[in-house]
C-alpha cells in the first residue's frame, strides 16, 4: 500500500539542496515533520540555482544545505537544521530531560567524526586513500553499536537518523563494506515514505 506524505500547500521556507549530498538528510526530516517547505536545487560545481541566480548569494560558504525563512533569514548546517526541525516536531526527538542535548550531542559526532572525512576520502587519489576509509569505518561502527533497538536513540525515529542514513547509505553507493546492522538500517530507513518522497524529489528514485 502507498502512503502518501502529506505536506502543507503553504510553501513558506526555501531549503537549499544537491541531490545526493547531505542535505538530502534536511530534506527527509522535513518532510517527516510534514512542515511546508519549497526544494531549490543548487549546482554544486558552478553555484548556480535552479531557474537562475547564484547560491553563494544565499550561502556564502557555497556548500549545501541552506534554510531560507519567509523573512529572508537563513540557517546553514546540517546539524543547526536538523535541531531547528526537531525542536518544531517533537515526535523526532530523544525524550527525556537531556534529549536535546543528547540530539545536539549525536548530530554533532556525526558531522565531525562521519561527515568531515568524506571530503577528505574523496579529495585523495585511490591510492592513499585507504587510512581515511578505516577511520570513516571506526565510527560507522561506533554508530552501529547504537542500533540495537533500531535507531540511534532506540526505538524512535529521530532527526539524527537520516543523517547517519545519508552517509551510510553515500557510503554504500561508494564501495565501503559498512558494518551491521547499517545495511538492514539503510533498508529499513530507505522504505519510509518520507524517504521515498525525498529519494524522487531528488531524482535519486
Amino acid at each position: 500500500m502507498q502512503i502518501a506524505i502529506n505536506i502543507r500547500r503553504s510553501r513558506s521556507m526555501k531549503l537549499y539542496s544537491a541531490p545526493g549530498f547531505t542535505s538530502l538528510a534536511d530534506h527527509i526530516a522535513l518532510l517527516e515533520a510534514e512542515l511546508p517547505f519549497k526544494l531549490v536545487k543548487v549546482d554544486i560545481e558552478t553555484k548556480q540555482i535552479e531557474g537562475g541566480g547564484s547560491y553563494t548569494d544565499i550561502n556564502p560558504k557555497g556548500y549545501v544545505p541552506a534554510l531560507e525563512f519567509n523573512d529572508g533569514e537563513v540557517l546553514t548546517e546540517n546539524v543547526a537544521i536538523l535541531a531547528w526541525v526537531a525542536d518544531r516536531a517533537p515526535q523526532l526527538a530523544p525524550q527525556g530531560h537531556l534529549g536535546r542535548e543528547r540530539l545536539l550531542e549525536m548530530l554533532s559526532f556525526i558531522a565531525t567524526e562521519i561527515h568531515k572525512r568524506f571530503p577528505t576520502y574523496l579529495s585523495l587519489p585511490e591510492g592513499i586513500r585507504e587510512q581515511t576509509a578505516q577511520e570513516i569505518l571506526h565510527w560507522f561502527g561506533f554508530a552501529a553499536g547504537r542500533l540495537e533497538r533500531g535507531y540511534l536513540f532506540g526505538e524512535t525515529f529521530t532527526v539524527a537518523d537520516p543523517y547517519l542514513f545519508q552517509l551510510a547509505w553515500g557510503a554504500a553507493q561508494l564501495g565501503f563494506r559498512l558494518p551491521e546492522p547499517l545495511g538492514d538500517y539503510i533498508a529499513r530507513i530507505e522504505q519510509r515514505p518520507a524517504v521515498q518522497a525525498a529519494f524522487h524529489r531528488e531524482g535519486l528514485a
